[in-house]
């Protein structure tokens, strides 16, 4: 499950990543409504790649929660392997972007955040990583000015402009490589823009980015016995 098919150039190819980094309250706007302040350094956290899903597929509401929430995000795509670079070499290594909505079990997640515990459990369930439906080469895309929305059942519940980033795509390269080094085809995912909220069993989810295209995927709830 940690492998999806997107295109890239018009070829079908298998995104195998050995990671997910995801940037949280990114933009002010999410921060203000989650009631959390914007940190001096990108706060990240990691997704595991068998959360990642194809476009057109479904996302699972687990059992174990009661609130799962969507989080429509730019995505970037690493190219080469890289390790402690600067905020201009890492524009070199760049694949190129794609769509990736951060699936949250936020009440599974505000307990963490209560007791001091770490957010892999709420981030981390198999589906919680639509991803797609297609990469766009670096060299194609000017991604400093792209408007990014989420809708549900044709209503749009997120929209606003990756402009109103905090720390843009080299700087968070820069920082998350100083940390970890990246991987070919390993995703960053860039953070999620104001107007976060639940999504129920047999929502239809569409969620696109600006000369990226339209990433969809269905919500079921979990039916498997004794999980």
């Amino acid at each position: 499950m940690n492998t999806v098919t997107l295109d890239f150039n018009g070829k079908k190819v298998e995104l195998k990543a050995t990671k997910i980094i995801a940037v949280a309250r990114n933009y002010r706007a999410h921060a203000d409504e989650m009631g959390q302040s914007v940190s001096e350094n990108p706060n990240i956290f990691l997704k595991p790649p068998s959360a990642m899903i194809s476009n057109n597929g479904v996302v699972i509401l687990p059992k174990m929660s009661n609130r799962v929430d969507y989080e429509v995000e730019l995505a970037v795509v690493i190219k080469n392997r890289c390790c402690k670079v600067s905020p201009h070499e890492a524009l070199k290594n760049i694949l190129g972007y794609t769509i990736i909505v951060d699936i949250t079990a936020r009440d599974i997640q505000a307990k963490a955040i209560k007791t001091g515990l770490p957010w892999t459990v709420a981030k981390g369930f198999d589906t919680f990583a639509p991803i797609g439906p297609k990469i766009v080469p670096a060299r194609d895309i000017d991604i400093s000015n792209l408007d990014i929305w989420l809708k549900i059942n044709g209503e749009f519940r997120q929209h606003s402009n990756t402009r109103n980033m905090i720390f843009p795509v080299k700087e968070l390269i820069s920082y998350i490589s100083k940390i970890m080094t990246l991987e070919p085809l390993d995703v960053i995912a860039t953070g999620t823009p104001e107007g976060v909220g639940p999504i129920q069993h047999g929502d239809s989810i569409e969620a696109g980015i600006e000369g990226i295209g339209t990433l969809m995927f269905k919500a079921e709830q979990e039916t498997v016995e004794g999980a």
